[in-house]
């Protein structure tokens, strides 16, 4: 059955994927995605720098039903300006049964006087309990929380 292009994809336990429309230039989502002070207002705070092989720290809330500690260690692996931005995300606390090991990738393309944001976030194993848990919050989470917050701030800035 087709799915609809920001709808979750119920087969692919592995991938997350978004395409939404944001009504604001390819150039602010882009200050949105990479300046920290934006960053921790929508997503996360951290200590990012944009720049390939950056290794930076996030916090967020621990979730011990995905076995998550509330620490990511993320590296840029790579960009290209005002158009992509892909990170890896790993849990930074070893021993605690996770094996989060993910991939999220940013594609902007502009689209009238706005931006067509796609996110594909990889690297679930359907085989883990947790991993299969993760996927369903974050899914949910990517698509209204996240998008939600992100676009408050592209409208303050």
């Amino acid at each position: 059955m087709p799915q609809a292009p920001d709808g979750p994809d119920e087969d692919d336990l592995t991938t997350i994927k978004v395409d939404h429309f944001l009504a604001h230039p390819p150039a602010k989502v882009w200050r949105a995605l990479t300046e920290p002070e934006l960053i921790a207002q929508w997503m996360m705070p951290g200590d990012f720098r944009l720049e390939v092989g950056h290794r930076y720290t996030m916090t967020a809330v621990p979730r011990p039903n995905t076995n998550f500690s509330g620490t990511i260690r993320a590296e840029v692996l790579a960009y290209d300006d005002e158009r992509m931005l892909s990170v890896r995300w790993q849990d930074a606390v070893e021993g605690q049964g996770n094996s989060a090991d993910w991939t999220i990738t940013w594609t902007l393309e502009p689209e009238g006087r706005g931006t067509r944001l796609f996110l594909v976030h990889t690297g679930f194993d359907p085989d883990d309990p947790a991993q299969r848990m993760a996927h369903r919050i974050m899914g949910g989470g990517w698509r209204s929380y996240v998008i939600s917050a992100l676009e408050n701030v592209l409208d303050m800035y």
